[in-house]
């Protein structure tokens, strides 16, 4: 018999990939989501559910429907700029919301939890790369948004014995190789996106937010993770849960850093194409670098990702784009 896996946020750019993820060794995903920035085109590979996580009485539909062994939460608002001006919607979408989730799973008796943390619980770093025991000062709403469902998704393992695994992304990036699904947000604030509009023409030219960092070129230095990559890890923490019984908090990162200006660099070696942007002043908040340290995913998950070289993984994103365009004309 098939098993099934609850997606909240199965239509949103990292859920979907995993879902496809899911689908490949056998689970069926069963997706959630109120589809306020995901598609419904990126829901392929199992049934769409349209609903929001605060909303008990569709949880417990679902629940009683489809007995999922485990539930992947991604369902979350991630505009970290909106969450400094629109607080309340943040604390209730993405904490109280996510209580809703987790009390469905207890009066279902589902055990097993993976969510989708980031790397903005860290704050700004005190030291790069960034290992899971760094001190968690979250600068932002968002970020704090997440710290707490990090500390009450723990207390729901101690008290209630739900098993738990925490995955704190570093940057997402790229699409699926195949060229099914990639990444499509509304606004777009994801630089690389932003680049390759700049390229194809929607956009005039890409904004870079500081050039007096002190990085070898000025430029902020991120850690860009394939979305595939994260979509195996997840698919990785689902069987640790299951298979150990234990609870596990990772970083998931490439180790490897990248300033805005290589990655421009390396769109433009990928694309062929001169990428037009604009120095403007740094935004509030943004750390001079942001790598993981990952050490512990690969030594308890076996996890490694297969997406390095930067310009693959933008490669990837550039066929995606090339694609759609195509689909919307002229």
């Amino acid at each position: 018999m098939t098993e099934h896996v609850l997606i909240t946020g199965g239509a949103g750019y990292v859920g979907s990939h995993t879902c496809k993820a899911l689908a490949a060794v056998g689970y069926l995903p069963i997706c959630l989501d109120n589809l306020i920035y995901g598609h419904t085109w990126a829901v392929q590979w199992g049934p769409l559910i349209k609903g929001d996580i605060a909303d008990s009485l569709v949880l417990d539909q679902v629940f009683s429907d489809y007995r999922p062994k485990a539930v992947i939460h991604f369902a979350a608002y991630a505009y970290v700029g909106e969450s400094v001006e629109h607080p309340a919607k943040y604390y209730q979408n993405n904490v109280a919301g996510s209580i809703s989730l987790l009390e469905a799973m207890r009066r279902h008796d589902c055990k097993n939890i993976i969510f989708s943390s980031s790397c903005s619980t860290y704050g700004m770093p005190l030291q790069v790369p960034i290992p899971e025991n760094h001190p968690q000062l979250p600068i932002n709403p968002y970020g704090r948004t997440k710290l707490m469902m990090e500390q009450i998704i723990q207390d729901y393992g101690s008290a209630y014995g739900i098993r738990h695994a925490i995955l704190r992304y570093f940057n997402a990036a790229g699409a699926d190789p195949e060229g099914q699904i990639g990444e499509a947000h509304d606004p777009e604030t994801h630089l690389i996106p932003l680049l390759l509009q700049t390229v194809m023409g929607p956009r005039d030219y890409t904004e870079v937010y500081g050039t007096d960092y002190d990085t070898p070129d000025g430029t902020a230095i991120r850690d860009y993770i394939h979305v595939t990559d994260l979509a195996g890890a997840h698919l990785l923490a689902l069987k640790y849960l299951t298979q150990s019984g234990q609870s596990l908090c990772v970083n998931l990162g490439t180790g490897e850093g990248h300033s805005v200006m290589e990655v421009i660099q390396a769109v433009e070696q990928v694309t062929g194409k001169a990428v037009a942007y604009r120095p403007v002043g740094r935004r509030p908040g943004d750390p001079p670098a942001l790598v993981a340290k990952a050490d512990h995913a690969a030594l308890l998950l076996d996890w490694r990702p297969d997406f390095i070289d930067i310009q693959e993984t933008i490669s990837t994103a550039w066929g995606w784009h090339q694609t759609q365009s195509k689909k919307q004309g002229p």
